[in-house]
């Protein structure tokens, strides 16, 4: 479990093909790689995946392809990623619970600078639209963020500039796919909802 709130930015620095899956190198800065054992997860760009070697300030992962059939921005050496340690049950959580189980690609159409902050729309699959509601929250990278806006499958946010220097978003432009997670709490009311009709 995460909060969405990122710790670092770190490096795909290798993407070992693995007969269609991948085996991920990432560096990593800042994140403190001393209490991280091998079994533990990270959130990288909002997946969940687990710790299978370390060195110093890197450490591997392998991504199954189911995970990357359903998530961008892991195959690519050199890339930017976001990342967050998985939570301690003493942790404060700053943003939302985070799952790390990415339900869609989004399309970002718009990123525009208000001077004082950023207005990022996205446009989700529309199998997730009704998960997204106007206050609610959502992740985009492994981002946690409020939903200002959301008309159909369209939803906006507004970046502060903090946000912004400590994350990858500030690489996205119009086109760009990003991972999302709706609100957990959300996917659990449906289910709630719809369990009883079946």
């Amino acid at each position: 479990m995460f909060s969405g709130i990122i710790a670092e930015e770190g490096t795909i620095t290798r993407a070992e093909d693995r007969n269609g899956a991948l085996r991920l190198s990432v560096e990593t800065h800042a994140l403190g790689m001393e209490d991280v054992q091998l079994g533990d997860s990270i959130a990288v760009n909002g997946v969940c995946l687990t710790v299978v070697k370390k060195s110093g300030n890197t450490f591997t992962v392998d991504v199954s392809r189911e995970t990357l059939n359903c998530t961008v921005g892991l195959e690519t050496p050199g890339a930017n990623v976001n990342l967050e340690k998985a939570l301690r049950l003493a942790d404060r959580l700053g943003g939302h619970l985070v799952s790390g189980h990415v339900d869609g690609v989004g399309e970002v159409l718009s990123f525009i600078d208000l001077e004082e902050s950023w207005t990022l729309t996205v446009r989700a699959p529309q199998a997730l639209a009704k998960y997204i509601a106007v206050k609610g929250s959502i992740t985009i990278n492994g981002v946690s963020l409020t939903v200002n806006e959301v008309k159909g499958a369209v939803f906006n946010v507004n970046l502060i500039p903090h946000t912004l220097s400590v994350t990858t978003l500030k690489e996205l432009r119009a086109g760009a796919k990003v991972n999302l997670e709706i609100d957990l709490i959300a996917r659990y009311v449906e289910r709630m909802l719809t369990a009883e009709t079946e």
